[in-house]
């Protein structure tokens, strides 16, 4: 199958890729659900979705847009199928979680409950960016965005750069209303080891036996 600008994509990494920006979805959903903050970036878009009045799922294409022209005209090589769909469906993929959460379970209403829903939000979204960045078939908008500053000033290393990105989003967020708790500290600082952790054992595992097994029964 081939994807943007006519490179061949395995399909197998299209759907790691996919079922990875479904378990993102689900784990900001989650973190959302907590009370105690979200991704500085997800974070953002709430609260100018709600100041603006604009669905969250909406105005994070519309955001998406405006970085897409950046990621356009200095990132191309880092757009691809995983571009759209993050860009696209993810905001739908949290809003239609978040929904199920609430009408199942409701908000964790003690300080304890909060904090596991926290725990949890962080395994199942590391998951979820484990399985969409593995399958390297594209990256969001907003991610090119310390990618390109990682090229841009090599000296400086990568993790600088998205912090930067994310003190950014997480400013904004703090002056737009928005809430700045734990879970927006988790995933700033403590995402990194849990994804890392399932690249490893998990994702990188994965593909590798599936094409072992591809060509295993090619002739």
């Amino acid at each position: 199958m081939k994807g943007f600008f006519g490179t061949l994509i395995d399909p197998k990494r299209l759907i790691l890729m996919l079922i990875g920006n479904i378990f993102l979805g689900m784990g900001i959903s989650i973190f959302k659900l907590s009370g105690l903050g979200n991704d500085p970036f997800s974070g953002m878009v709430m609260a100018l979705a709600d100041t603006s009045g604009i669905a969250y799922a909406r105005f994070l294409i519309l955001l998406n847009l405006f970085l897409f022209v950046v990621q356009l005209i200095w990132g191309r090589r880092f757009i691809g199928a995983g571009t759209i769909v993050n860009a696209v469906l993810l905001g739908y993929f949290v809003t239609f979680f978040y929904d199920i959460w609430i009408d199942a379970l409701g908000e964790p209403q003690l300080l304890w409950q909060r904090v596991v829903t926290v725990a949890i939000g962080v395994v199942i979204c590391s998951f979820g960016v484990s399985l969409y960045q593995t399958s390297n078939v594209g990256i969001a908008p907003y991610d090119c965005l310390s990618l390109l500053m990682r090229d841009t000033f090599p000296r400086v290393g990568y993790f600088w750069h998205r912090m930067f990105t994310d003190a950014c989003c997480a400013l904004v967020c703090f002056l737009f209303g928005g809430i700045i708790g734990l879970g927006t500290l988790v995933c700033m600082f403590g995402l990194g080891p849990i994804i890392h952790f399932f690249n490893v054992y998990v994702s990188e595992k994965w593909l590798a036996k599936k094409w072992s097994n591809a060509k295993a029964v090619s002739p």
